[in-house]
């Protein structure tokens, strides 16, 4: 009987799992997601909103100068996809974990290493990257719910904000664009690496049917730079467009002759067929 009992017990609270897994309702602190783009950099953060609920929030759920894992639930993450100024401080690429200590004149907002981890639970000094000492400003309004966005946003800064009851806090995120921006420029002008941009370009232009001389001007820069058989192939494609009938033909039989030396059949009789093409219209 007792064996019977026991079988019992263990079957209904196996069917009780199952039932309480497949059970699913709206979370206290919903989770929520924000991201930004500050100058050439994706800033995004992940993390849970608590509501005031008519409690006291700093000084008594939020205790001062303790650390907070700055939302509910799980740890707030905060994701950079390059370098970036994080209150001042160099951060690298990455994702980190987002904490904080409040107090009533000064908050310390700390990015960690550690993500694994259970946020302010888990917490090591030596695993932080940045720590940003910003006080605190009062708002004239109660904000019923946490919440975390991107406010004051220029081309290369903008503040991570974070606001509570009568609170808020900014921190400024910023993305230091000059090496990209000129490493960009150097590749767009450098006539010895981007014959296959100009290529590109001409290409887009000729394919869309605008900007028909500057796709000439494009295309004879990368054929200058670095002939191949596709791109002279445009070239006269492009001329045609023009009624240049002598250069595309021309450029045409340099296709073919690059074509045929790279044993491409395919574009030695494009060449063929656009050279008779073009020779046909002048009879």
């Amino acid at each position: 009987m007792k064996k019977i009992s026991f079988l019992f017990v263990a079957l209904f609270m196996c069917a009780f799992s199952v039932i309480a897994q497949q059970f699913n309702s709206p979370q206290p602190s919903p989770s929520g997601k924000v991201s930004q783009k500050v100058g050439l950099a994706e800033v995004s953060v992940s993390y849970s909103r608590p509501s005031m609920k008519g409690r006291v929030i700093f000084g008594d759920i939020v205790v001062f100068d303790k650390m907070w894992r700055t939302g509910a639930n799980s740890p707030t993450k905060i994701k950079f996809d390059d370098e970036v100024s994080f209150g001042g401080t160099k951060v690298p690429a990455g994702e980190y974990t987002l904490l904080s200590i409040p107090s009533k004149t000064e908050w310390s907002v700390m990015l960690n290493k550690d993500t694994k981890g259970n946020g302010a639970f888990t917490y090591q000094e030596t695993d932080n990257v940045a720590v940003i000492k910003v006080k605190p400003q009062m708002l004239a309004q109660n904000v019923e719910t946490f919440v975390i966005q991107f406010g004051n946003i220029t081309n290369t800064t903008m503040d991570l904000e974070m606001m509570w009851e009568k609170t808020a806090i900014k921190v400024q995120i910023s993305h230091d664009i000059t090496p990209k921006m000129t490493s960009q420029i150097k590749k767009l002008l450098d006539p010895n690496r981007d014959a296959g941009l100009y290529f590109n370009i001409a290409s887009y232009y000729y394919e869309t049917n605008q900007n028909t001389q500057q796709a000439l001007e494009l295309i004879t820069k990368s054929t200058d730079m670095a002939p191949k058989y596709w791109t002279v192939h445009l070239k006269a494609k492009i001329q045609a467009r023009l009624n240049d009938k002598t250069g595309a033909v021309a450029s045409a039989e340099k296709s073919k002759e690059l074509a045929t030396a790279d044993k491409d059949d395919n574009y030695v009789r494009l060449n063929e067929k656009l050279i008779a093409e073009l020779k046909g219209k002048g009879k």
